[in-house]
């Protein structure tokens, strides 16, 4: 009999669900498109989300096999949900686990870029997720939302990439360039952030501080991927969340 076991990842800020279709215990499961429902309370949240994924999908409650859910807000959620199972599963397992999954590498470092940012080290083995929480940082959609509220006036992602995309970094930024007259730093790229925001002026338009910020984030962001993929001595880097999306 077909089955379908569903994920849902309840965050700071929005909650995301997945399903997976099994035909039989030896065929490859289908994979059932993710939603995303957006609520500040976590329990509301994981209820649309579910209650939004099963009706889109055509799903009875017998069609399910099981739940997990991980994520910050999963910790509201019980055990059973109209009498199904119901697993909580770590959230740094989880976010290995997908980004090695859905780019295929057997090891990486997986970088869920959310409200704030989180760095796993990933690596599969025979069929089985190894995963290492490394460290984050605060620097997130959280940061590019807020600063963007009240340096702008805006908070809606999509408008903050509208203006992004008519911002000069120039106006924001202080390069290697702009300290020095000649390249004294060896292998170093002159047009390499030496002070994010350590030129802006008065004369900086609302483009270019959003770009400032999104820029901001984006380099802090990589500069730790980098980091952390050195340590390990890995080339491949998996970006996951919403904020990966702009």
């Amino acid at each position: 009999m077909e089955k379908t076991v569903i994920g849902i990842d309840v965050g700071g800020t929005t909650t995301k669900i997945v399903g997976f279709r099994y035909a039989d215990a030896n065929a490859a499961p289908v994979l059932i498109s993710p939603q995303l429902v957006r609520a500040t309370d976590p329990t509301t949240s994981f209820y649309g989300a579910f209650g939004k994924f099963t009706s889109q999908n055509k799903l009875t409650l017998s069609d399910i096999d099981r739940i997990y859910t991980t994520g910050a807000g999963s910790t509201y959620i019980a055990k059973s949900i109209y009498g199904l199972d119901c697993r909580h599963v770590p959230e740094f397992s989880c976010i290995g686990a997908g980004g090695l999954y859905l780019s295929g590498l057997k090891e990486a470092i997986v970088v869920s870029m959310g409200t704030g940012t989180a760095l796993i080290h990933a690596k599969e083995t025979g069929g089985r997720y190894e995963t290492k929480y490394l460290g984050g940082t605060g620097m997130g959609g959280g940061t590019l939302v807020g600063l963007s509220r009240k340096m702008l006036g805006v908070d809606n992602i999509e408008h903050i990439e509208q203006l992004c995309a008519g911002g000069n970094l120039d106006n924001i930024d202080l390069r290697i360039k702009d300290i020095s007259k000649q390249n004294l730093y060896d292998g170093i790229n002159e047009n390499l952030t030496a002070s994010n925001f350590g030129k802006v002026s008065d004369l900086a338009s609302p483009s270019d501080l959003a770009l400032g910020i999104a820029n901001m984030i984006a380099e802090t962001v990589a500069m730790l991927a980098v980091f952390a993929a050195r340590a390990y001595r890995l080339t491949d880097v998996v970006l996951t969340g919403n904020l990966a999306s702009i």
